[in-house]
């Protein structure tokens, strides 16, 4: 993601004749599709049926889980990140992570910014938190707990 990040932001000044295919039609489609057939594949994967003893209890939990997420989103996130539209975008993404994950968080940012405009820097901070830094805290936290 930081190769990708660095290569968009710089081919294009080194080489101002090459047609970079940042912020198309075409990569946007690209991307929707990517992230769909992601979401798709995943919730296809489920085995639902296997957990059908523990519904109650995972009603439960999810509606603990929401209400924390909620609340944290409300007067946390919102709050910190300036009461803007790009926080109400960030504080979408983090619907996302909170409830599922960053494929989530991108698809709930996506929907957002496709209703009420662009917001491409939240498409940059919150990738790379939930993909890059909280990938690197479990890795430390299970490594650490693990021992």
């Amino acid at each position: 993601m930081i190769v990708a990040i660095v290569l968009t932001n710089t081919i294009p000044r080194l080489l101002p004749k090459l047609r970079w295919p940042s912020r198309t039609p075409a990569l946007a489609l690209i991307s929707d599709l990517s992230l769909n057939v992601f979401l798709v594949m995943s919730l296809m994967s489920m085995q639902l049926w296997t957990l059908g003893g523990l519904g109650p209890a995972l009603v439960a939990v999810l509606a603990v889980q929401t209400i924390a997420a909620a609340a944290y989103m409300l007067f946390l996130v919102f709050p910190a990140m300036g009461r803007n539209y790009l926080a109400a975008v960030i504080a979408a993404g983090f619907s996302g992570i909170s409830l599922g994950a960053t494929p989530t968080a991108i698809a709930n940012m996506t929907a957002v910014t496709k209703a009420y405009g662009a917001a491409p820097t939240a498409f940059i901070i919150l990738p790379l938190v939930s993909a890059f830094f909280i990938d690197i805290a479990n890795a430390l936290a299970i490594g650490f707990f693990v021992r």
